[in-house]
């Protein structure tokens, strides 16, 4: 079940990387190449979707309960993808959907920064980590005690 629930937080985490991070990378850029800052209602808002998408992120590695497919999966897309610009940027790029939008740009931008092969490397950790592919059982306190715990 908590793989079913991995597998949902990986779309999740695709669509974030997408919209929430590419959208606002576009922004950022924008509000750069203006000279102008992200100090108004608008700027908060484009940094808040940009953060948001990184603390998802950070729980998605971090929490030891969650399992590694839901930054695992993201993360071998963003990889793939990279590869992909590596071989051949032209169909890396032409894959991009909604590519005439703000958030097709700046995920393009990740792309070919290598952002987004850098985001793949760090989502793929948890994969290679023994323990989070286990469920954690609750312990019984009414069994009997395994041999080595009788032996002190």
């Amino acid at each position: 079940m908590r793989h079913l629930v991995g597998l949902i937080l990986a779309l999740a985490m695709l669509a974030a990387v997408f919209f929430g991070a590419g959208w606002s990378i576009a922004r950022i850029l924008a509000a750069h190449a203006a000279h102008t800052s992200l100090t108004n209602t608008s700027g908060a808002v484009t940094v808040a979707a940009l953060l948001g998408t990184g603390l998802l992120l950070g729980i998605l590695v971090a929490v030891p309960w969650l399992s590694p497919l839901g930054a695992g999966l993201p993360g071998l897309v963003l990889l793939a993808w990279s590869a992909l610009h590596v071989m051949n940027a032209h169909l890396a790029l032409r894959l991009i959907p909604l590519s005439g939008h703000s958030a097709g740009s700046g995920f393009s931008t990740m792309l070919t920064s290598g952002t987004l092969a850098l985001l793949g490397i760090i989502m793929i950790v948890p994969m290679f980590v023994p323990s989070r592919w286990r469920s954690r059982e609750p312990v019984d306190e009414f069994s009997e005690p395994a041999a080595a715990e009788l032996v002190h």
